[in-house]
């Protein structure tokens, strides 16, 4: 039976519902506004039409009457334009709740980023804690919409951080997390850049700037564009036409000179500012807020006062770029020089700003991580902050369940590590032992990431986990499930005696089942006491109750503690409860008969 929902999840959830009807009705009222225009466009243009047929054809009216429809058309162009942009936003709010209370359902699998990237079959927990792919921890947290977001909360996931970057991140989350309204606004506008924003390549672009052209070259471009304008004018005025060509000549022979830094110039920037006026909005956003948490008012001391400005500016300058291509605008553009005023233009704002790029996007990105650890926070405000602490290696969890659980039904149970370096899990299938390797586990990374973690209370030493839960065999590297798994196994071991030494929580399932019992026992209680030696903690999973008796050799620095499950008419319950001692009989046999084996 579920439990019922605490105060705080059904506030957050009822916060969620009433933002979801603001912003469906708003979108509904946009969309109906938006139906409308279309129409009154196509009746002014239907009007503009007749009046032209009985100005130009009929000659029964002036054509100065064509003001009207014509004005009346651009207003309705540009207040359409308007609604559908406010549609589209609001349609994006709409997205961001409606996902919101799938997550609070645990229903989010499949509707957001799985980070599938970043996936590393031989990292020591990515694959054995679902840190990515489908359903995966980072579906859970990732609410970044730009690549540089996605892959610094990935960063934090793949490796602890130290103590003082933990606390600094943990503050940051705790200031963002009740803003609701900054969250979804850094998400809608994501939602806009993350089809076309190339991080890196906009950061090497940026780097890799020429030579600033000269303050005297950009000044004679200007130039030779006044005097074609002015010889220009003076030819409306009576004057003759060979001074403008004259200096249409000069402006071909300077055009000329540059042709190739032009080119180089204008065939680079294309690509990578595609997208700089949607990255301009995001540290528009950034620049506007006031923070209190140190981190988060470092990120914005690091963009520098007016960031987005600069870059909007050159966002500007590539669309000037564009307009060459406008064959109407073509002969104007050549006359006075505009390609090679906006490359001449972009080089010199390169050559500025261009080696900033990489920390504004970087800056962008890890506050897009942060309000995905935020909004995590926000919709789960029963998890707790961990508490990090110093000297021997430790973790203490009150409480604790797995974060991708439904929370309601998510079973928790202590988990105390430390003087006590060794739990040895015994239990029959199904009846939790994984889960709580993976809970441990997913806190541990969960808590020196910087994120709030499901536990009444975490007290933890900085740990590297290293874990073999999901050991596969691989045809395209020939090696079999237990090769695998003893390769794993000799990473985690030297993990823990690295320098400079870490102390190591190791989460190993079910240790050496690929081979005899024999074999195994001997096998898996060396590498347990090999890694107690180099002061490691964690916890070992068995079905073989003869592996129990390991706990019994390494006393008072090993306990046994196990699962249990009842057969009650023909079917097995079990409670996911942690117990101590070890557990007397499996449920292997009624599982066989359960699926109608013969047995």
């Amino acid at each position: 039976m579920s439990d019922p929902e605490s105060p705080a999840r059904a506030a957050i959830r009822a916060e969620y519902q009433r933002r979801l009807a603001l912003r469906r009705a708003t979108a509904e009222a946009a969309r109906s506004l938006a139906a409308r225009l279309s129409n009154a466009r196509l009746a002014v243009f239907a009007a503009g039409v007749a009046l032209a047929a009985l100005a130009f054809g009929m000659h029964r009216l002036a054509a100065s009457w064509l003001w009207a429809p014509g004005l009346a058309f651009a207003g309705l162009v540009v207040w359409h334009d308007g609604v559908l942009r406010r549609q589209a936003r609001a349609e994006r709010g709409v997205r961001w709740y409606d996902d919101g209370l799938a997550r609070l359902d645990a229903r989010f699998a499949g509707r957001g980023a799985a980070g599938e990237r970043f996936r590393d079959a031989h990292h020591p927990y990515a694959e054995d804690l679902d840190l990515f792919g489908r359903g995966s921890l980072f579906e859970l947290l990732c609410r970044a919409r730009t690549t540089a977001g996605e892959a610094t909360l990935a960063a934090w996931l793949l490796a602890p951080a130290d103590p003082a970057s933990i606390r600094a991140r943990q503050a940051a989350v705790a200031e963002l997390s009740p803003r609701h309204d900054l969250r979804e606004e850094l998400a809608r506008l994501g939602d806009e850049v993350a089809p076309g924003l190339r991080a890196e390549a906009l950061a090497r672009w940026g780097e890799t700037a020429p030579a600033p052209p000269s303050r005297a070259l950009r000044i004679a471009a200007a130039a030779l564009a006044a005097a074609s304008i002015g010889s220009f004018g003076a030819f409306l005025l009576g004057v003759p036409i060979i001074p403008w060509f004259a200096v249409l000549a000069a402006e071909g022979v300077f055009a000329a000179c540059l042709r190739r830094r032009v080119r180089a110039t204008v065939r680079g920037v294309d690509e990578p500012v595609r997208d700089l006026g949607l990255l301009a909005c995001l540290l528009a956003v950034v620049e506007r807020e006031h923070f209190a948490a140190s981190r988060l008012a470092e990120l914005q001391a690091a963009l520098g006062p007016g960031a987005s400005r600069p870059i909007a500016r050159l966002e500007r300058l590539a669309q000037l770029l564009d307009a060459r291509r406008n064959q109407l605008f073509a002969p104007v553009g050549a006359a006075l020089l505009v390609t090679t005023q906006t490359a001449l233009a972009i080089d010199a704002w390169r050559a500025r700003h261009g080696p900033l790029l990489r920390s504004w996007i970087a800056a962008v990105g890890e506050l897009e991580a942060l309000a995905s650890l935020a909004t995590h926070a926000a919709e789960h405000p029963d998890d707790a902050f961990p508490e990090l602490c110093g000297g021997a290696p430790r973790f203490e969890a009150q409480g604790i369940g797995h974060p991708l659980l439904a929370e309601p039904r998510c079973v928790r149970n202590d988990v105390s590590l430390g003087e006590l370096q060794l739990l040895v899990v015994s239990g029959s299938n199904m009846s939790g032992k994984s889960t709580l390797l993976r809970t441990v586990g997913t806190q541990a990374v969960l808590a020196q990431a910087g994120a709030p973690v499901r536990a009444r209370r975490l007290r933890m030493t900085p740990l590297a986990v290293g874990a073999s839960i999901r050991v596969l065999d691989s045809l395209q590297e020939g090696a079999s499930r237990f090769y695998a798994e003893i390769q794993r196994l000799h990473q985690i071991v030297a993990l823990a005696g690295g320098e400079p030494r870490a102390p190591v929580l190791f989460l190993l399932d079910e240790i050496l089942h690929g081979t005899n019992s024999h074999d195994r026992r001997i096998g898996a209680e060396a590498v347990v006491r090999g890694l107690l030696a180099r002061g490691a903690i964690g916890l070992v999973t068995t079905h073989d109750l003869a592996l129990a008796r390991i706990a019994d050799g390494l006393a008072p620095h090993a306990a046994n503690v196990h699962f249990q499950d009842e057969l009650v008419e023909g079917r097995i319950h079990f409670d996911y409860r942690m117990r101590p001692g070890v557990v007397r009989r499996s449920n292997a046999l009624a599982l066989m008969r359960a699926v109608g084996l013969e047995v």
